[in-house]
C-alpha cells in the first residue's frame, strides 16, 4: 500500500499537532484509527508520556477489549480500562437518533476525569476526516467537551490511516470497521442487553465463517445481514446459508434475511430525515 507525498505531509502535520501537547490521554478502542493515533503519539511524545484509555461497556465486544490490550502492550504504553454501563442511562436505552451524543458525553466525561487525575493536558480521540461527512451526533459532544480530534485536524482520511498503519507494521491496518453494537438496533427501539448479545454472537458467527466485514441489524424477530456486495453470493452458498440460519434462529431470531444493497456504514441512518 503506497504512501504518497500528500499523505506523508498529513502525517507530518499530525506529529506537529501532537508534539505541542507534551503529554496526552488517547481514547483508545483498538481499532484502525485509534491504534494509529496511539502509535504516532507514543513515537512523538515517548510511551511514558501517553496514557491509553479504553471503555469497557455492554456495547463493546470483549474481543475488542482484548485486542486493544495487545496493541497497547506492543506499543509499550500504559493502558487503563474504565467500565461504563450505558444501559443504566434512560437516554441511551430509549435509543433516540442522538443516542451517540449522550453516550459520548458520558464516555468523554470519564476521559476528562482520568486526564485531570493524571495531570494530562490533552485528551485526543481518533475520528478521521471521513467521519465528518456522516450523521454523527457524538462529534457534537466531543466538540462541546473540548476533546481534540488530531486526525481530523491533520486532514487524514481512513485510506491515509490504513496506508500509514501498514507502513508502521500495525496489525490493525486492514482491520474491518466496527461501530458500537447499539448501532445495529433501529432508532426508537429500546436497547437491551439481550439484543446486544444476540447481535454480538450473531456477528461473531458470521465472521467465523469468513466474512470480515458484516453487520447484523436487529429488527425484533428479524435479523438483517449486511456483507459487502461481492460476498453476497458466497453468503448464499447452501452450507454457509444453512449454518447462519440455524445459528441465528438458535439465538432467538424467527426470520433471517440478506440486505441486497450490501454492507454500508450507518445504514440505520437511512431512516432519518437529515
Amino acid at each position: 500500500m503506497y504512501v504518497d507525498a500528500g499523505t506523508r505531509a498529513k502525517e507530518g502535520a499530525l506529529e506537529r499537532i501532537i508534539s505541542q501537547c507534551g503529554r496526552a490521554l488517547i481514547a483508545f478502542s483498538g481499532g484502525v484509527d485509534s491504534s494509529y493515533l496511539l502509535s504516532v503519539a507514543a513515537a512523538v511524545l515517548g510511551p511514558a508520556n501517553v496514557l491509553a484509555v479504553t471503555v469497557d461497556s455492554p456495547v463493546v465486544p470483549p474481543a475488542e477489549i482484548n485486542g486493544a490490550c495487545r496493541i497497547a502492550r506492543m506499543l509499550g504504553v500504559e493502558h487503563v480500562i474504565v467500565k461504563i454501563d450505558d444501559l443504566a442511562s434512560d437516554e441511551f436505552r430509549s435509543n433516540p437518533p442522538d443516542r451517540c451524543y449522550h453516550c459520548k458525553r458520558s464516555i468523554f466525561g470519564r476521559m476528562l476525569a482520568v486526564a485531570a487525575e493524571r495531570d494530562l493536558p490533552c485528551v485526543f480521540e481518533a475520528s478521521n476526516r471521513d467521519d465528518t461527512g456522516d450523521y454523527r451526533p457524538g462529534l457534537r459532544a466531543i466538540r462541546e467537551l473540548g476533546i481534540r480530534s488530531p486526525l481530523v485536524e491533520a486532514g487524514l482520511s481512513k485510506a491515509d490511516i490504513r496506508a500509514l498503519s501498514k507502513e508502521r507494521g500495525l496489525p490493525t491496518w486492514n482491520k474491518p470497521a466496527l461501530a458500537c453494537l447499539a448501532t445495529r438496533i433501529p432508532y426508537h427501539e429500546p436497547v437491551t442487553k439481550e439484543k446486544l448479545e444476540q447481535v454480538r454472537l450473531g456477528e461473531e458467527y458470521i465472521c467465523s465463517v469468513g466474512f470480515g466485514a458484516c453487520r447484523l441489524r436487529h429488527h425484533g424477530s428479524v435479523a438483517r445481514i449486511e456483507v459487502p456486495p461481492p460476498e453476497i453470493d458466497r453468503l448464499l452458498d447452501e452450507a454457509t446459508r444453512r449454518g447462519i440460519v440455524e445459528h441465528l434462529k438458535a439465538l432467538g431470531f424467527v426470520y433471517v434475511v440478506v440486505d441486497l444493497e450490501g454492507y454500508r456504514s450507518g445504514s440505520m441512518n437511512e431512516s432519518l430525515d437529515i
